[in-house]
């Protein structure tokens, strides 16, 4: 699978356009194929480890339904909407759809999102508050987009947010193959012409509220920030209860002492790569040998498992630290190939580890991972 951008490099993409302006791709992929069928996406929303739902309209309002589900026969033939969250996490094809846009770092990615959609089916216009390229599968679909602005957003039901009226800048008909990408912010509509599969590859950051809420539990988990403002040329106080600016820079460094390269380094690195979906991973360790994984590995590739997150910083590099899963793992000094092989590929070769065989921690480390589901082979009989 190859993406083509209108002819754009990446770089002239993301000057051009990324976070900036809404772009129509025509045959962004030539000959693209649907990554599951309808039947197959139906069966995964039947799943209670599946995030999914359906958005429908019923006598003129909007209803919205989560998974799983057990039947789909009373909805019609109109009007309907399925969509699977996180597709990337069950569909191994997903990845390759995903490998077209690592232009753009996986730490900046939220999941592949898949709807299935009848004539008339939809979600609404809506505003989304991130970077999405909506690659149209099988069938047609028409898109309305409009500016940026304060457009007033609204409750259509509980479930769903939507937007008063706007002016398009786009309306478009989408073909197999072609791509809408849509920055934060703006105005979108999409209305099913014929049954059609759609695959959305999103990129989102966490809000710095979450951050900072999700930052104060690993500070209290393991203990940390405890330590208090000192001040022992402490001036006469002429207000008791005034807080003057030389104070304020105290209250203000205390936070800002705290927050150093390393904390965030850790903190992040976990959150970052904690999955917001479930992974299929086994119930109980797989029992496989480091001398299994070495056998085996030259006969087939190891594939990282959809949705596994795997992250290392520049600054740490160097020390051997890495994250997976929202763990931190701590390697040997030098190990800074392995580290860059495990996060950067998505399938490992004999040739990738061959090198490391003779490495206890390493290997160990792998054949854990192994165990646990994170990495697996294709084809063992």
């Amino acid at each position: 699978m190859q993406l083509d951008i209108n002819g754009l490099t990446p770089k002239e993409f993301l000057e051009q356009y990324w976070q900036k302006k809404p772009l129509v791709i025509r045959q962004g992929f030539k000959n693209f194929q649907d990554l599951l069928s309808p039947d197959e996406m139906a069966g995964l929303a039947c799943d209670e480890m599946v995030e999914s739902r359906r958005v429908y309209r019923e006598k003129g309002e909007w209803q919205a339904e989560f998974g799983p589900f057990e039947s789909y026969e009373h909805l019609g033939e109109t009007d309907w909407t399925l969509i699977v969250q996180a597709l990337n996490n069950w569909v191994p094809q997903a990845e390759d759809l995903l490998k077209c846009f690592d232009f753009i770092p996986r730490w900046r990615l939220d999941d592949v999102m898949v709807s299935y959609a009848v004539p008339g089916g939809g979600v609404g216009p809506h505003i989304d508050l991130y970077d999405v390229f909506i690659c149209q599968g099988s069938g047609r679909r028409r898109w309305r987009v409009g500016d940026l602005g304060p457009h007033k957003e609204f409750a259509a039901h509980p479930a769903l947010l939507h937007t008063e009226a706007f002016e398009p800048i786009i309306d478009v008909e989408l073909l197999p193959g072609d791509i809408l990408y849509l920055p934060p912010g703006y105005p979108h509509d999409g209305v099913t012409l014929e049954p059609s599969m759609s695959f959305s590859v999103g990129y989102r950051t966490a809000s710095a509220r979450d951050m900072v809420s999700a930052l104060a539990d690993h500070l209290i988990d393991n203990e940390l920030g405890t330590k208090q403002i000192t001040d022992p040329d402490r001036s006469l106080s002429q207000h008791s209860g005034l807080i003057d600016e030389k104070d304020l820079n105290l209250i203000k460094q205390q936070l800002v002492d705290s927050l150093d390269d390393t904390l965030i380094s850790e903190f992040s690195g976990r959150y970052l790569t904690q999955s917001k979906c479930e992974l299929d991973l086994p119930e109980a360790n797989l029992g496989f040998e480091v001398e299994d994984i070495k056998a085996i590995i030259a006969e087939q590739p190891l594939i990282r498992l959809g949705g596994l997150r795997c992250l290392y910083f520049a600054a740490t590099l160097g020390s051997g630290v890495m994250y997976i899963n929202g763990e931190q793992v701590q390697f040997t000094d030098g190990c800074s190939e392995i580290i860059e092989t495990f996060c950067n590929k998505q399938m490992l070769t004999l040739e990738d580890i061959q090198t490391w065989f003779d490495d206890d921690a390493v290997m160990s480390q792998l054949t854990q991972w192994v165990n646990a589901g994170y990495w697996y082979f294709d084809d063992l009989d």
